[in-house]
């Protein structure tokens, strides 16, 4: 009798022995909701082969666009596979719905829009599945500002902050109350309160006190040394040292914070980009920082490489670019090959303890030494003199990538018996150039040296792209297009092109 059934359902008996799965019937198939999640290429049809023993199968396998989170609420799984089927160009999910399937023996009815299947052995049993968007975004941890971007619509998209602006200035800050201060409200108060106002902290995270000699220089805040003789920083207001490791954590939980608001979800993962030329130390430590703020860091990528993704030369075939990334506290210059969606590093090379700061640094020493030749008095000896310096001469390079000639005022910069001082100059940019010649010249040797381990000469270099906002000098783009005989591309905004960069890799 049992034979005869199943030859009337046009089925096979089951071998003695055998365990064989059935399909399941959709019982509540998936309806379009308000609150629906758009993936921009359809899901792929995934089936693993039905194991011969369902309870040696593991977990359950279902492929999505990356970044999606699927969750079962059984841990150990039932037996079978599981298999999600599309027949649209975009796949709509309602976010958070779950896809209610019971075992039968009856085929699957499948919806053509979206299906979950779970295959399985028989039994009116519910299994809720939960497919569930997860935000990751791509995060530029700069020396001197970060920013945060996501993919939005199939695009990257950078994310402004909690005030309104596209890039987020690397400060951290506590004041005398012990709050802490992140960002451009932390910049702000930095005159008056330059001991404890963490900046270019990026030139300190996973180095040594024996390796930083020449910026600690260059900053208002004291560094000293743990027993392990790497850098902590001191800070007076709150009686406590921290590493580099912390402040930068202290950023990024900042630039996620905004990101959770800008995209009205909970991120927890990130991509974070570092310089090629840092080395091992400098990448862990970096990580470490995304740790310390509660962050899953799924990748650390090059710059160069987020820069190669944001101007889209994946999808160009066989093209040889340079990038020359012009930061904050940082330069580097690499030679990328790109083909089929390949990039190969093919040599990089750079300069750790050169960029913007240092430009700025010129004019400061340019201001304090004309005033010490005027005055007598050393201003680099007192620390809200010498911050006031800083702000005024970063203004300045800033006006000068557009205006021939910059005015530079602070009033009440010292005082002496004789009563207060102040500052009144102007600054030409061939004054700036002549300042900043040697700083020039040294960008010179790492790109040589790049096209030489790389073993190519300039006539085989297809593009050159411009990164990183001290890119904006005219002299420094001058001395580009000169070195490389090419107008370099800068068709996207140098400040937000290695995030963009980064959020393209998370959507990869």
């Amino acid at each position: 009798s049992r034979t005869r059934k199943y030859q009337k359902q046009g089925r096979r008996k089951p071998q003695a022995g055998s365990q064989r799965v059935f399909p399941t019937r959709i019982e509540n198939p998936i309806k379009p909701s308000s609150r629906s999640l758009s993936f921009p290429r359809p899901l792929a049809i995934s089936l693993l082969s039905i194991p011969q023993n369902p309870r040696e199968s593991t977990s359950p396998f279902l492929q999505l666009p990356a970044p999606c989170r699927v969750s079962h609420p059984h841990q150990s799984l039932p037996p079978g596979l599981l298999l999600v089927l599309s027949a649209m160009a975009t796949t709509t999910f309602p976010t958070s719905t779950p896809f209610f399937v019971h075992h039968g023996a009856r085929r699957p009815s499948v919806n053509l829009r979206t299906a979950a299947v779970v295959y399985g052995r028989g039994g009116r049993r519910w299994r809720p599945l939960r497919v569930a968007c997860e935000k990751v975004v791509g995060i530029d941890l700069g020396t001197t500002n970060s920013a945060v971007a996501a993919m939005e619509g199939g695009k990257p998209t950078i994310v402004t902050n909690a005030e309104g602006a596209r890039t987020t200035p690397s400060v951290v800050a506590y004041t005398k109350a012990g709050d802490r201060l992140v960002g451009q409200i932390a910049k702000r108060q930095a005159v008056v309160n330059p001991e404890n106002t963490f900046f270019s902290v990026k030139r300190f995270i996973g180095r040594k006190m024996n390796e930083v000699a020449e910026e600690s220089k260059q900053v208002s805040y004291r560094l000293v040394r743990d027993d392990n003789g790497n850098v902590k920083l001191d800070c007076p207001a709150i009686g406590k040292q921290f590493a580099a490791e912390e402040i930068s954590a202290q950023v990024l939980r900042k630039l996620v914070d905004d990101a959770s608001k800008f995209l009205n979800d909970k991120v927890t993962k990130a991509v974070i980009t570092v310089p090629a030329y840092f080395n091992d130390s400098q990448r862990t430590a970096t990580k470490d920082a995304g740790r310390i703020a509660g962050l899953d860091v799924l990748r650390i990528i090059n710059e160069p490489t987020a820069a190669s993704l944001a101007y889209g030369f994946e999808k160009k075939n066989n093209e040889t670019i340079l990038v020359f990334d012009l930061g904050g506290g940082t330069f580097d210059v690499s030679v990328l090959e790109v083909g089929d969606g390949v990039f190969e590093v093919l040599s990089t090379s750079g300069d750790t303890h050169l960029g913007g700061d240092d430009f700025d640094k010129r004019i400061v020493d340019w201001l304090a030494g004309s005033f010490k030749n005027d005055e007598g008095i050393d201003l680099l000896k007192d620390k809200q003199a010498l911050q006031r310096l800083t702000e005024a001469a970063e203004k300045a390079k800033m006006e000068l990538s557009s205006l021939t000639q910059t005015n530079i005022s602070l009033p009440f910069i010292t005082a002496t018996a004789d009563g207060p001082k102040h500052i009144e100059t102007t600054l030409t940019r061939g004054k700036f150039e002549e300042l900043c010649s040697d700083l020039l010249d040294r960008l010179r040797t790492p790109v040589d040296n790049s096209l030489r381990d790389a073993k190519l000469s300039l006539k085989e270099i297809d593009e050159v792209i411009l990164v990183g906002g001290s890119t904006r000098i005219p002299a420094v783009q001058d001395l580009v297009k000169k070195m490389t005989g090419k107008d370099p591309n800068v068709t996207v905004n140098p400040d937000e092109v290695v995030a963009l960069g980064a959020a393209v890799q998370v959507s990869s």
